[in-house]
């Protein structure tokens, strides 16, 4: 079979000048960041207590991040030659692919560093601001970081898009595969290895501190306190800015491979432009979070979201009207009769108008995060029921309040996957009978959903920084009530958009992985085409093995949900261990070193901290080696269909856990503030012990599990679309190798199952002795 007619995508003229102009936005959007970072820095730094503190987290994260980036640069550089060896267009498009991947991979790296850096110093000053200015300054300064953070995953993720379709115009797609896989698997490595440091510190911290000695939660006397901040800082900060730039990178590439079939030359230009405007709309959204007199700090941080989503909603309509033409008869460098997937599935040729397509599109996608917005606050936020309901169960023990976040977990997934789903579903009817147009709308919903992400990151950050401002301030001790006071309510403020940024990245993340799913099928139909001595009955059975019905498919879609799960699985039990050798170590230090818990003993911080480092970077590997290595288990050893099948039920399963383990982790961790806040007897009392302990189930929930398998779905979605030329060349015509695919695919599971059989030999150092007895 021969032949197709290849778009012929031209970024010149009036294109070529909107594309420059995408990366001087970048560029402002980068110069930005370093204002909003000079602004943090110039506040003061508060009592020289607070200074030591901040320092002995300072010098921990970035001890940690350095060891953690050594361990990483070892799989980058085997990423880099794999890529290397698959199927391109020409050696140049090759090479720069493995290129890109760097690019990608440095980038996310950088967010993830460099928005750790700032924080680490900007909870000391958000602590100072409260002491001596008040809630709104020390509420600004913490806005201000999560700005500094959000402009930086912002400029950088157009810039690295930018550059690449200047550079490689119709080629641009082929090279940003690399892009995004690299962004997507540095964000895996760091989301799951910080989620293992903060939660094995942070579960360790809470079991022997507050649950076996009766002491507050930053309590000095407490030798996991310091890892558990400096945990804060690479899991939420440099953790969640790496998933969130790979979210953004990822669903820029997803519509750029989507978008010359779709809409020609403009289909390569128009997903970059939304995603500006996102940019624009972010600086907007960050000098309208100005807090009005007695309002509530989630409040005025919700209104400047809902804000700038308006102004990037309406902008981007206008832009549509603006750039695209009314009809398809308009448009240039698109084939002749339909795309290859089109006529390979028996759709219709593109009809209907542009304009109208893309403006309601990027519409769905700004609409979906509000929705997740108030869906999430739902479900997690102290002031509504399912928490208030959480933490009423904590009057009848642990057990009670553990099986109520479940069941928050549980129902808050299926009304949020519905949320998500509606919104891919009515994203696809756009297309109007045409199977291109309607996965590209789907991405084009993503690069609506991106417009917000400047903000949302601004949330995010937030979080941590004004939890560690807490920490810090009762460490020291040098905090006065009323500062203390401020301190609290920001930190119950960060609680709550933490928990929401997390249900927006993760309908970024499904809007990411279904438009990489549409890719995936649109690469296999074209490489099937240019396939030398395929036949037309390779090309029905090709068709066919797409079909549900067919057992390899369903396989494959086992598989898919099988690997979701036991990624959460590997991820929570490394928590598990890694708490569970904390939890033993501050026992020991509680019995051994005289005169801690009446705070003349000084506790060996650095032992925790040396811990917890080790077990997260030891942790590292299995996660990821079972993300890159089942899709190519599945794929030479199953075929295309079955990987399609693999990636669908991948998709469905991840949505579902991701939504779960984040709420009900949320749900659990807000009920303990509920508590802490004096209801239900308050502190120290066996309803704050039975919330605390559902608060260590949640912990690896939603920080450690949930939010990794965001990039999962991405890294096993863009490792598919790698790969699927190698697995057509091996499995289909007269030219195909079957013993050598099944070689791979062999050696593939071999890989997992090694690396799953390596971990379980791991376990803590835990013994029968009893727990330090208080006093």
């Amino acid at each position: 079979m021969t032949g197709t007619v290849p778009n012929v995508v031209d970024v010149s003229g009036g294109n070529l000048v909107l594309v420059v102009v995408v990366a001087l936005i970048a560029l402002g959007a980068l110069a930005m960041a370093a204002m909003f970072r000079a602004e943090v820095m110039s506040a003061a730094e508060g009592t020289d207590n607070m200074k030591s503190i901040a320092q002995a987290v300072q010098e921990g994260a970035n001890a940690y991040l350095t060891r953690q980036f050594r361990t990483l640069a070892i799989f980058a550089g085997i990423a880099f030659f794999a890529l290397l060896l698959l199927p391109a267009d020409d050696a140049v498009v090759r090479i720069f692919r493995s290129v890109a991947f760097l690019g990608g991979a440095g980038f996310s790296a950088a967010v993830g560093y460099l928005g750790m850096s700032l924080a680490v110093q900007a909870n000391l000053r958000v602590a100072a601001a409260a002491q001596t200015q008040g809630r709104d300054p020390a509420m600004h300064i913490g806005f201000r970081t999560g700005a500094t953070v959000g402009m930086l995953t912002v400029g950088l993720g157009l810039l690295g898009a930018s550059v690449v379709v200047l550079a490689f115009q119709d080629d641009a797609p082929d090279v940003l595969e690399g892009f995004g896989f690299g962004a997507a698997l540095l964000a895996m490595f760091m989301r799951v290895g910080g989620g293992i440091f903060t939660k094995a510190a942070d579960v360790g911290a809470d079991l022997v501190g507050k649950v076996e000695n009766n002491i507050p939660e930053d309590d000095p006397r407490n030798a996991a306190t310091i890892a558990d901040n400096v945990g804060d800082n690479v899991g939420d900060c440099a953790g969640m800015a790496a998933d969130l730039f790979e979210s953004y990178a990822v669903t820029l590439v997803a519509a750029l491979i989507l978008g010359s079939a779709a809409f020609g030359d403009k289909g390569l230009v128009f997903p970059l432009l939304i995603p500006a405007i996102g940019a624009l709309t972010a600086v907007a959204g960050v000098y309208l979070c100005q807090p009005r007199p007695g309002e509530n700090g989630l409040t005025t941080i919700n209104r400047a979201f809902y804000i700038s989503a308006g102004i990037g909603a309406v902008a981007s309509v206008l832009l549509a009207f603006v750039y695209l033409p009314g009809d398809f008869s308009e448009l240039s460098g698109l084939e002749r009769g339909g795309s290859p997937l089109d006529r390979a599935f028996g759709f219709e040729p593109a009809s209907g108008s542009p304009a109208v397509i893309a403006a309601l599109a990027v519409l769905i996608g700004i609409v979906l995060a509000a929705a997740i917005l108030a869906l999430t606050g739902y479900f997690t936020g102290t002031e509504f029921r399912p928490v208030k309901d959480v933490g009423r169960t904590s009057l009848t023990g642990a057990a009670t309040v553990i099986l109520s976040g479940l069941s928050v977990g549980f129902e808050s997934a299926v009304y949020t996957t519905l949320v998500i789903g509606a919104a891919v579903f009515g994203a696809f009817l756009l297309g109007a009978g045409s199977l291109s147009i309607a996965l590209f709308a789907v991405a084009l919903a993503g690069c609506g959903l991106l417009t917000t992400v400047g903000v949302i990151v601004a949330m995010d950050t937030f979080g941590p920084v004004s939890d560690n401002a807490q920490g810090i301030a009762e460490m020291s001790g040098d905090v006065s009530e009323e500062g203390a006071q401020i301190l609290t309510e920001l930190d119950a403020v960060g609680n709550t958009t933490k928990a929401i940024t997390k249900g927006i990245a993760i309908a970024t993340a499904v809007l990411a992985a279904s438009a990489l799913f549409g890719s995936y099928i649109g690469t296999a139909i074209e490489r099937l085409a240019d396939l030398e001595n395929s036949t037309e009955q390779d090309v029905t059975d090709f068709l066919t093995s797409f079909f549900v019905f067919s057992p390899d498919v369903l396989v494959g879609l086992l598989i898919g949900v099988a690997v979701v799960f036991l990624f959460s699985g590997l991820a929570i039990n490394a928590v598990g261990r890694a708490a569970g050798a904390v939890v033993m170590e501050v026992r020991r230090q509680f019995r051994e070193i005289p005169g801690i818990m009446e705070g003349t003993g000084r506790p060996e911080y650095g032992k925790v901290v040396d811990i917890v480092t080790r077990d997260s970077l030891r942790e590292l590997a299995t996660p990821g080696i079972l993300a890159i290595l089942a899709p190519i288990a599945v794929g030479f050893g199953l075929g295309v269909g079955a990987l399609a099948g693999f990636l669908a039920g991948a998709i469905g399963s991840g949505t579902l856990m991701a939504v779960f383990l984040a709420n009900a982790g949320g749900a659990w961790d807000n009920a303990k503030k509920l508590v802490e806040d004096g209801h239900h007897g308050g502190k120290g009392s066996p309803a704050h012990e039975a919330t605390v302990i559902g608060d260590t189930v949640g912990d690896p929930f939603k920080d450690t599990a949930g939010p990794a398998i965001n990039p999962l779905l991405k890294v096993m979605n863009l490792v598919s679309l790698l790969i699927v030329g190698a697995i057509i060349s091996l499995t289909v015509g007269e030219d195909a190798n079957r013993p050598l695919s099944i070689i791979i695919a062999l050696a593939a599971a071999l890989g997992i199952a090694v690396a799953v059989y390596l971990s379980k030999r791991r376990s803590a150092v835990i013994s029968d002795e009893e727990p330090a007895p208080v006093g």
